[in-house]
């Protein structure tokens, strides 16, 4: 595990399957072929080395009669699946009531699909394992829930043109991907713009960022890459980030000839 706090939550939810389990008088083999998973799942997750999935805490709840005690741990449990670095993050972006990104590479993460992200994940070097990918893809799409929140915060986007042709996964992935970027850009509380490659003048050569302003009025800065995440908290450096992220928005297209633009490209893909 990434952190204590995760591994506090395991340690805890182990320990108290454990005690259901004893207190039924099965042992970690009987357990696992009641709920179907072997005796080493089993052994692990009450070591607090596995992630238990919801379906194991929900057989094992019904199982050992512990009357719900073990499935309320689920909410718990999924969010210490997510990497601590995501679960920070994502704590930020609840609080944010404007966000503006620039995306250079790929699609940014609050656009992406479940396909998308996955491909993603499973360029990675080193490789992922697949529960590793699992985790990130969840985490990724639990994220996406900014867009749901209320009040609305104002979120916008800009996307490097070459990031809406790179058909990563294929040109099946790619074409859900930009529909799915016209259904964000259509939010009221979302806008999208696209960067073109042909132009001269590019304020974002300095790489993909993101902005979050927050309810208490100060503004953050996240910078990503590579397999590093750092927040910018810094006034003067946050001011220069919110110079350029200007200066690039101000290039780009406008949100709706961008909309037009994605969908010339989801044309040329059909």
């Amino acid at each position: 595990m990434e952190d204590e706090e995760a591994e506090a939550v395991l340690r805890t939810v182990g320990r108290q399957i454990r005690m259901w389990r004893e207190a039924a008088g099965m042992t970690q083999a009987e357990l696992g072929a009641a709920i179907g998973y072997g005796e080493e799942m089993v052994s692990s997750v009450e070591r607090g080395r596995r992630i238990p999935k919801p379906d194991f805490l929900d057989k094992a709840d019904e199982v050992l009669g512990a009357g719900g005690k073990l499935s309320a741990m689920k909410a718990d449990v999924e969010r210490a699946r997510y990497p601590k670095q995501v679960r920070d993050l994502a704590k930020l972006e609840g609080e944010t009531v404007d966000l503006g990104a620039y995306a250079s590479h790929h699609i940014h993460g609050l656009l992406q699909t479940p396909e998308y992200a996955r491909e993603l994940y499973l360029m990675r070097r080193p490789p992922y394992s697949e529960d590793e990918i699992d985790r990130h893809v969840a985490a990724r799409m639990e994220r996406k829930t900014i867009f749901e929140r209320t009040p609305r915060p104002h979120i916008t986007f800009v996307q490097e043109e070459v990031t809406l042709r790179r058909p990563l996964g294929g040109k099946l992935v790619l074409r859900r991907q930009l529909e799915h970027l016209l259904e964000v850009g259509r939010l009221r509380q979302a806008v999208i713009q696209v960067m073109p490659t042909e132009l001269v003048d590019h304020a974002g050569m300095g790489g993909s960022l993101q902005l979050l302003k927050l309810r208490d009025g100060k503004t953050l800065g996240h910078l990503e890459v590579q397999f590093l995440s750092r927040l910018i908290s810094d006034p003067r450096q946050v001011q220069t980030l919110e110079t350029n992220y200007g200066m690039i928005r101000a290039q780009a297209l406008t949100p709706r000839d961008s909309l037009a633009f994605i969908e010339k490209l989801l044309g040329e893909e059909t």
